[in-house]
């Protein structure tokens, strides 16, 4: 089965979070995940921008410790790592969430 590289909870840093999470379309997709409690293949997101460039998104908040990509079939499964960036940056999700909320939700603003 292939596997994605992912940091351990002791290997995020906090620039690298901040940095994927202040991304607009990044944020959403983080938004969404943390709004819906479950697992989501990347095809469900409906992004603005290109499947390489969303790819690309994705990537970055996986190499940065802000979701956990596992493959299921032939398709790439995404979850949020609440907990383990609660445990090293506590309250970091909860601010970012609360600050998308007050700017205006969830949604992806055009790029």
């Amino acid at each position: 089965m292939r596997t994605l590289e992912h940091p351990a909870r002791d290997e995020m840093r906090l620039d690298t979070v901040l940095a994927a999470l202040a991304d607009p379309i990044r944020r959403h997709i983080a938004c969404r995940l943390n709004a819906n409690h479950h697992d989501h293949a990347c095809v469900t997101f409906e992004l603005p921008v290109s499947k390489s460039t969303a790819t690309y998104h994705f990537r970055t908040l996986r190499e940065a410790g802000v979701i956990r990509q596992e493959y299921q079939g032939t398709s790439i499964m995404n979850s949020l790592r609440k907990d383990d960036l609660d445990a090293r940056f506590p309250g970091l999700l909860d601010a970012v969430f609360t600050a998308q909320d007050i700017e205006g939700g969830a949604a992806v603003v055009s790029v």
